[in-house]
């Protein structure tokens, strides 16, 4: 039985649903000197734009430095999924019990110096969507932390979802029949694209290769001091990376039928304005 949509000052659900953002005040994770010393290494050899950890197989992947320094990374990514689950329960206490734990990662790389192509540009304005992990419309939902101790993480954010996919649902295309379920089977992705999962992605391919969009549709801009932590429904709110180094990332997934308002979320404004279920 869905919940009643009430407001609660104290379960910042209803403020996440709602405005797919929030900061989360006087919350930090604590960061060691050896663990910055570490991160700071990365973060001048530039190399990186994302360095993962996977807490269900314990797996640290795109960390090139040795193989003690890893072991230490790793060690600091599991205690920081920890504490992102913890605080997100307590925080959001009506997902508790519904919210799964994703990758955490690191991100080391001045975003000003980040040369990408555009698809995998995050200073383009942008929802996510997961090319190799198909989430059937589940929420993503991400906790950042700006554990640079000097400088400011900014973002830009847009307009809101139902404007956004009314602005790119023209311009997309279903996918060919059989190529889903094929790139499953030969493991390019971890699970079989639904119709959602194949919007989503040409939705965020379809923005971030529009230039005129990209110029005209930065509606505010959010900025992060050292040590803050906020929460994004990151599906449902575009946003681009202005400024900043340094930041750790928890993803959670959460389904549709745990919101308050199901309704909001962009599983059920993609099927009501494409007139057909996507899962």
């Amino acid at each position: 039985m869905q919940a009643p949509t009430l407001d609660d000052p104290d379960d910042l659900s209803f403020k996440l649903e709602r405005e797919a953002f929030a900061r989360a005040p006087d919350r930090s994770f604590d960061v060691s000197r050896e663990e910055r010393r570490l991160l700071g290494v990365e973060a001048a050899r530039g190399r990186r734009k994302v360095v993962s950890y996977d807490p269900g197989r314990r797996r640290l992947k795109g960390w090139p430095g040795a193989q003690d320094e890893g072991e230490a990374v790793k060690a600091m990514l599991a205690r920081f999924a920890s504490w992102a689950s913890d605080l997100v329960r307590d925080l959001a206490p009506s997902y508790a019990g519904r919210i799964e734990l994703a990758r955490a990662s690191y991100r080391p790389r001045r975003i000003e110096d980040a040369p990408l192509s555009w698809r995998k540009d995050d200073r383009r304005l942008h929802l996510d969507a997961f090319r190799t992990r198909p989430v059937g419309g589940r929420r993503i939902l991400r906790l950042f932390a700006n554990v640079d101790a000097e400088r400011e993480r900014v973002w830009d954010l847009g307009e809101d979802f139902t404007r956004h996919a009314r602005r790119f649902l023209p311009l997309t295309r279903p996918a060919t029949p059989g190529v889903p379920t094929l790139l499953a089977a030969v493991g390019a992705t971890k699970a079989v694209r639904t119709p959602y999962d194949q919007l989503m992605l040409q939705i965020h391919d379809l923005a971030k290769s529009d230039e005129g969009y990209q110029r005209t549709s930065r509606l505010r801009q959010e900025t992060f001091e050292p040590g803050e932590t906020w929460l994004a429904f990151t599906d449902q709110i575009p946003h681009a990376v202005v400024a900043g180094r340094m930041m750790l990332e928890q993803t959670f997934y959460l389904p549709v039928d745990a919101l308050h308002d199901e309704q909001r979320s962009p599983l059920r404004i993609l099927e009501h304005l494409t007139g057909r279920s996507l899962v």
